[in-house]
């Protein structure tokens, strides 16, 4: 049985490890510097650094040693130094002129940012599509009452699809984010060459072009030697919050696990496992492996942060991968959302056990002294101090809130309403009914009450909604529109590097 459990947890774990390899093949460092050496001809091409005989020779040099690499078992180098070589051992010495203005201070950054921002968008993906599972299950739990805890105790009754709405919104501040880190992950280090560009007429805004980036980093010593170091801070910074949240998610399930009779669960198959010994248990193995996840975002971006403090500029500690690069963190975060999305998707809410879960303690005591001071004018605190003899007696009895007796409710109220610091005049008799004093009393009543901004009173749960829909589609237009100026500008790096290659 130990063994099926190892079988779900590898599952789970290396779900997309197939899809990671054929990603991995595309995309690694290797593709990243031939992409980054056909801008560079095209560019020193057009602008006359390399004659356009040369550069034939030097294209069908590149796409000779990229069709090599792309064989089975072929090396694929990830230092530019080992590169060269195979070009030149095609194309001849001269074929070295393509990297004048160049150095590997400024490839290893672009090579950076080039995986940086496509696993930046590919978490942004991850992220959108586990908000819209996330909302999926906070439109049908709408009006399902559960209770809220703070300080790890029952505090007032909302609705789930509130709490789930409260985490769509901290979701949606994490899209905000990585749409902001974007906008500086998005420029190019590409021709700063060691950091003080060079004598040579590089064209540093062609290069961006053809590479997809909307600018060049504008500094050249900024471009090599500090936006790697501070940039990895803010986008592992951003992986590691939004992982907080995700621990919280998972942590608010598992008070539920920890009950003999929880409210809410994961359907039992492929996200549960069993014990090795104990019959009884369904092991939250996809909740679990959620927050382990989330944990492994966290301590990515830990490493990150000691390994670059401290560190002189210019030095390769965190340009390299001595350390958990940023954009590895980034993935994991994307791992972590494609989990989260899993768990989602596998909620199972037991509405009634939920409802009873409320109705067995008294977290619904704050809108009865709101009722007492709304409609029948007594002092808050007056009404706050009953509250709180009524929960005294009522637990000291093993009774339920539905299940206290009106006459010794009266009785306590007297005696509230007596008590040192009060005027002697104060009515000493309960001003609500005993139907009211019951609806008051009630998680729907508390509920249904509500009118601030943003309450679990089913209008303002349906306009949330409604926002969190639209901002999710929103988020969604400006990831689509990204990956489309990302392939239009590798169309354009194609178009240019072929019309090099044939043309005489």
């Amino acid at each position: 049985m130990s063994r099926v459990i190892v079988i779900l947890l590898v599952a789970l774990v290396f779900g997309h490890s197939a899809r990671a390899a054929e990603d991995e093949n595309l995309h690694d460092t290797f593709a990243r510097i031939d992409e980054i050496n056909r801008a560079s001809l095209v560019m020193t091409v057009e602008t006359g650094i390399v004659p356009r005989a040369l550069g034939r020779t030097i294209a069908k040099a590149l796409d000779q040693v990229a069709a090599d690499a792309a064989q089975s078992g072929a090396k694929r180098p990830d230092d530019y130094l080992k590169v060269e070589p195979l070009i030149t051992a095609i194309a001849g010495p001269d074929a070295t002129r393509m990297h004048a203005g160049r150095s590997r201070q400024d490839i290893i950054p672009t090579v950076l940012k080039l995986e940086q921002r496509d696993r930046l968008l590919a978490l942004a993906a991850s992220l959108d599509s586990a908000r819209a599972s996330l909302l999926d299950v906070a439109e049908r739990e709408a009006e399902t009452v559960v209770p809220a805890y703070t300080n790890g105790v029952q505090a007032q009754p909302t609705t789930l699809g509130h709490v789930l709405l409260g985490y769509a919104a901290a979701m949606a501040r994490d899209s905000d984010r990585l749409r902001e880190a974007w906008a500086r992950t998005n420029l190019s280090p590409l021709g700063a060459a060691a950091l003080g560009t060079s004598s040579f007429p590089v064209d540093r805004k062609r290069l961006a072009d053809l590479l997809g980036f909307d600018a060049p980093v504008e500094n050249s010593y900024d471009a090599g030697q500090l936006a790697p170091l501070d940039l990895g801070l803010e986008l592992t910074g951003i992986a590691a919050n939004l992982a907080t949240t995700a621990g919280s998610f998972a942590q608010d399930l598992y008070a539920q696990y920890h009950q003999t009779r929880p409210w809410i669960l994961l359907r039992e198959g492929a996200l549960t496992g069993p014990s090795s010994i104990m019959p009884q248990k369904r092991n939250p193995v996809a909740l679990y492996s959620l927050r382990m996840k989330a944990s492994d975002v966290v301590g990515g971006a830990m490493a990150f942060t000691v390994m670059a403090h401290n560190v002189d500029s210019g030095m390769p500690d965190y340009k390299r991968n001595q350390m958990i690069p940023p954009a590895q963190v980034l993935s994991t975060a994307a791992e972590m959302c494609r989990r989260w999305k899993s768990v989602l998707d596998g909620l199972v809410v037991d509405r009634a056990r939920a409802a009873d879960e409320v109705a067995a303690d008294y977290s619904t005591t704050t809108e009865l002294a709101d009722t007492l001071q709304r409609e029948a004018d007594v002092p808050f605190r007056l009404g706050h101090h009953f509250a709180s003899e009524l929960v005294t007696y009522g637990r000291g009895n093993g009774l339920r809130p539905a299940d206290l007796p009106f006459d010794e409710v009266k009785r306590i109220y007297a005696e509230a309403a007596s008590a040192p610091g009060l005027p002697a005049d104060m009515p000493k008799e309960l001003p609500l009914t005993e139907a009211r004093f019951r609806q008051a009393l009630s998680a729907p009543g508390m509920i249904a009450a509500a009118k601030g901004l943003g309450g679990p009173q089913k209008a303002e749960v349906t306009r949330m909604l409604g926002e969190a829909r639209m901002k999710l589609a929103s988020d969604r237009a400006w990831l689509a529109g990204k990956r489309d100026g990302l392939a239009e500008a590798r169309s354009g790096l194609d178009t240019a590097f072929a019309t090099l290659a044939t043309t005489p």
